[in-house]
């Protein structure tokens, strides 16, 4: 819990994922069904500094796989000003800010691919260019979406990336950013 403490210590709140078989003892159970509880460094084998968080366990639905379950632990302990059901949601918002960076990282540039610049100026303008193609590639994801009637996060981002890919070396000229 060292980690924990210095982010807190700075006055940061977090919210954290552990692992959905931890064992977090229920010491007051709140309103929203979330509850307080302690944690310990794993360090900590005599459970003599623990750390009081709150924990909300929740499953996800619609991600088209069984629901699994997850439990999140968190500073912010007002069960009213920050229900459980918003904190799970926000957690959710956080790995789709995770998958963007894998689709730059990742799909896009390629997962050994390296910036090939040699210059300051160069890789600063390699990294803009990937920005910009990925800017591209999400309006077109929006207006295919808009389109359709769906919600942008339901097109992959990966058949987009084939699909502009091949319409730029077949078709020169039918993509424009």
């Amino acid at each position: 819990m060292p980690l924990w403490r210095a982010f807190t210590s700075s006055g940061a709140d977090l919210l954290w994922r552990v692992p959905a078989n931890r064992v977090l003892p229920v010491d007051r159970m709140l309103r929203d069904g979330s509850w307080l509880s302690r944690i310990h460094a794993a360090g900590d084998r005599t459970h003599t500094d623990p750390v009081t968080v709150r924990v909300v366990a929740y499953q996800l639905h619609g991600t088209g796989r069984a629901a699994e379950d997850y439990r999140l632990v968190t500073t912010l302990s007002d069960a009213r000003r920050y229900p459980a059901r918003q904190l799970a949601a926000l957690y959710q918002e956080r790995w789709e800010a995770e998958a963007v960076f894998a689709e730059l990282k990742t799909h896009q540039r390629g997962g050994r691919t390296v910036l090939s610049s040699k210059t300051p100026d160069g890789v600063v303008q390699q990294v803009w260019a990937h920005l910009l193609v990925h800017h591209a590639l999400r309006e077109l994801m929006a207006r295919t979406a808009a389109t359709r009637g769906l919600d942008a996060d339901r097109i992959s981002f990966t058949e987009t990336l084939c699909f502009a890919r091949r319409s730029v070396t077949v078709t020169p000229g039918s993509f424009s950013p």
